[in-house]
C-alpha cells in the first residue's frame, strides 16, 4: 500500500493546475470538459477530483495559482537599476503579451464571470499586496520611494494587460510615454 506524501501531491497538484489552465487558456472555459482537461494532463479525468472539490474549485485554484506564477516571472525581470528601468518599460510588453497573452485573456475571462467574481476580487487584493512588497524590495535598487513605484508598477502591468489581451499598440504607447515622462521628471528631482 502505498503511503500519502504531501510534497508529491503539491507537486503533482501543481503539475495540474498548470496543465488544466494551459488547455483552458488554448480552448476556452465553455469548450473543454473533464474528459479533456484528464488527457491534457495524461491521468484519469476522476483523478482530478483527488486534488479538487470540482470544476469550479479546479478552475479558481489555477487560475490564482498560475497568475500568480505569472507575476513572479514579471517581477524577475524587473529593473535592477535607475538605468535599467527603460529597458524594462521597452522589453516588457512585448515579453508578456507573447509568453502570457492567452493566460491572461482566461484569468479576466474567470474574474469577470458573475460565478467567480469574489475569487477575482480576492485575488486582485493579494495582486495589491504582492506589488506593494515587489515595489518595496526595489525601492533601494532604483532609488524611489516604494509608494511611487507602485502607482508606476500598476500604469505599465495594466498596459501590459491590456496590449496581451488586445494588441492595441496606440493605447500601449500611450501608457508607456506618461510612464516614461513621470520616471524621468522623478529622476531628475
Amino acid at each position: 500500500m502505498r503511503t500519502f506524501n504531501e510534497q508529491e501531491h503539491t507537486h503533482k497538484k501543481e503539475e495540474i493546475m498548470k496543465a488544466c489552465f494551459d488547455c483552458y487558456a488554448k480552448y476556452g472555459l465553455n469548450n473543454v470538459g473533464i474528459k479533456k482537461l484528464g488527457e491534457y494532463c495524461n491521468i484519469a479525468s476522476g483523478s482530478l477530483y483527488t486534488y479538487f472539490d470540482n470544476l469550479d474549485d479546479l478552475i479558481v485554484q489555477s487560475t490564482e495559482y498560475c497568475m500568480s506564477k505569472v507575476e513572479d516571472e514579471f517581477m524577475e525581470k524587473a529593473p535592477t537599476s535607475p538605468s535599467d528601468i527603460e529597458r524594462f518599460i521597452d522589453e516588457i510588453p512585448y515579453w508578456t503579451a507573447k509568453k502570457h497573452g492567452e493566460k491572461y485573456r482566461l484569468m479576466y475571462q474567470v474574474y469577470t464571470n458573475p460565478k467567480y467574481i469574489n475569487y477575482g476580487k480576492k485575488f486582485f487584493e493579494g495582486v495589491n499586496e504582492r506589488y506593494t512588497n515587489y515595489a518595496k524590495l526595489l525601492e533601494s535598487k532604483i532609488n524611489m520611494p516604494y509608494k511611487t513605484i507602485l502607482s508606476f508598477i500598476f500604469i505599465l502591468i495594466r498596459a501590459c494587460v491590456h496590449y496581451a489581451m488586445f494588441e492595441d499598440e496606440f493605447y500601449l504607447k500611450t501608457q508607456l510615454e506618461i510612464l516614461k515622462v513621470g520616471i524621468q521628471r522623478f529622476l531628475k528631482k
